[in-house]
This record gives structure tokens, sequence and C-alpha cells, in this order.
């Protein structure tokens, strides 16, 4: 376990998440097969320097220096490891569009996790860089499923430990994410929530996940329709989304199994089988389309590797 050397460079390749899928509040996640791509480099100069460039414009608000999310990751391993902190510079081809509902936030912190820990030997385990992953992101449905692919199901166990659940996705079950041009902070999304909610409620939350986790494991999409309702977040959360009612109906429409906000929002989520992937991305574009809101809707799998990581010395 050394310091890199000056120049010395990994690659990152980090999933997008889709989290929630309804009644999974905060704890249920699935990583989708659109990967940011992070290329991190050693450079001279003191321990708070991080240089950030963005290939494409959907990043162009995003700056680096020490609060950026992909060098404060980074500053908890070395810190972790007992390090001291290196200048780094991070070039980043972005493919999730930030402030999307679609984890982009968790791309940046799982990036500096696992870019960081390549770059000095990985002295940390998985383990430990996904309870460093949690804490900075303070809920685990977005960076679990990021880090390690796949449906994931997280929560604290008794033993105060994060415990993860791999659930089994049928990959007859198609996703369709609508992406729309405007955007919607996770602070904002949350500040709409009430802070206690009705005993009646969590109970039916308990009950949907139930459903949605065994249609989900089976592909009967009768389960997944009455899985995917939700009443914790998603009744305070449509009226944030510009047009995101008439996106919800026009997916049912369309012939989608369930429709829920992704994440925070404002990009919305419909499952289906796939012969009806492409009419319902239509479908639901074309409902934006008519609420003044550009979109696009790709028909996305399960992305079951997670993030990786290689050497790339010679970029």
């Amino acid at each position: 376990m050394v310091l890199p050397r000056i120049g010395q460079t990994v690659v990152v390749e980090v999933p997008a998440t889709t989290a929630n899928l309804g009644p999974g509040f905060d704890c249920l996640g699935v990583a989708l097969d659109l990967n940011n791509r992070f290329v991190m480099r050693r450079i001279e100069g003191g321990g708070e320097r991080f240089e950030l460039i963005i290939e494409g414009s959907e990043g162009s608000h995003l700056r680096g220096g020490p609060e950026n999310l992909v060098y404060r990751a980074a500053q908890r391993v070395w810190k972790a490891a007992g390090l001291e902190p290196v200048a780094l510079e991070a070039r980043v081809r972005l493919a999730v569009p930030p402030a999307r509902g679609l984890g982009s936030s968790a791309t940046a912190i799982v990036a500096g996790l696992i870019g960081a820990n390549a770059l000095v030997g990985e002295p940390l385990n998985k383990e430990k860089l996904l309870e460093l992953a949690i804490d900075i992101e303070g809920h685990p449905d977005n960076v679990v499923p990021s880090l390690l692919g796949g449906l994931c199901m997280t929560a604290k166990a008794a033993s105060q430990r994060w415990r993860v659940v791999r659930c089994e996705w049928m990959n007859s079950v198609k996703i369709v994410v609508a992406i729309p041009s405007i955007r919607l902070s996770t602070s904002e999304a949350r500040r709409a929530m009430p802070k206690a909610i009705p005993v009646s409620d969590a109970v039916v939350n308990l009950g949907a996940l139930t459903l949605l986790l065994q249609g989900l494991r089976t592909g009967n999409g009768d389960l997944i329709s009455d899985g995917m309702h939700d009443r914790l977040h998603e009744p305070y959360r449509w009226r944030l989304i510009k047009g995101g009612d008439q996106v919800k109906r026009a997916a049912m429409g369309a012939g989608a199994w369930g429709c829920a906000i992704s994440g925070a929002g404002p990009s919305v989520l419909a499952l289906c089988r796939e012969s009806n992937g492409i009419t319902v991305s239509r479908a639901m574009v074309k409902a934006w389309e008519a609420a003044g809101v550009a979109s696009r809707a790709p028909v996305l799998n399960v992305q079951i590797t997670g993030s990786h990581w290689q050497p790339a010395n010679d970029e």
C-alpha cells in the first residue's frame, strides 16, 4: 500500500441506478445498463487539489475542488487507509444525467471510493467501501446497487450492520426510463414529504413491496402491477414533476405493468414485457412532449456486474 505516482491512472465504470421502484423507499434499488466512466489520475499538487473535466453538456454546471463528491469519497478512502491525500484529476464521460433521479451522485461517490482505493493498492475491502458509500450518501438505495449491481434490498440489522440482499430479477421484465430535460434536486423532493405517516400507509407499503419482489423474481406482471404502489413518498412528489401524471397514464395505457418515480425524480420508470418496451417508450415521450417537456426514454436491462476498475497507465 503506497501512494500512487504522478500520472498513475485508473478507469472506473459505474452504472446508473433507479431507487424505490414505488414501495421500496430508501431501501430498494437496481443498477441499469447505463454507465458513467471516470478516468482518475494522480496529478501534481497538494491534497486539496481536485480537477474535474466533464465530457458532454449535461454536467457543465459541475465543478472540481475539495467539496466535489468524487474527491470527498476519495478522501474517505485515504483516511480509512491511514494515508495522506493526494491531488487528483477526474475526466468523466457522463451517460447518467445529474438531478434526474438516476443515481448520478451515487456514481460520483462510488467512483471516488473505487478509484482512490485502486490507486493505493486496494487496502479496503468491498464491505468497507459499501459502508463508506452509505455514510456519504446518507441512504443505501442508490449506492449499493451502483457498487454491487443487480436488484438490492439494503437494511440496517439489529446488529447495526448494513445487510444487503441481492434479489432476483427475471430477464423478461424490461425497464423503460423516461428522462426529461427538466431537473429536480433530491433535497427538494425530500422536503415535499411529511415528517410522519399513518401506520395504515406503512402497512400498505410492506404488502406492496412483497408483491413487487415476487413479481420481479417470477416475471409475473400482475404481481408487479399490484406491487408498484406507494403511500410513503410518491403521493407528495408527483406534483413536483411537470407532466408526470400524464406520463404515468400514458405508460400504463401503452401496456406497462407498473409505473413509478425513479428515485427522487423527475425521471419516470415503467416496467413492462420486452415486446411492449418500444411502445411504452414512445407513449411516455409523447406525453411529456404534450406537456412541453423534451425527453428520451431508453429501454434498459438490469446491470448485474456493478462497478469495476482497470488500470490505464497509457491514457
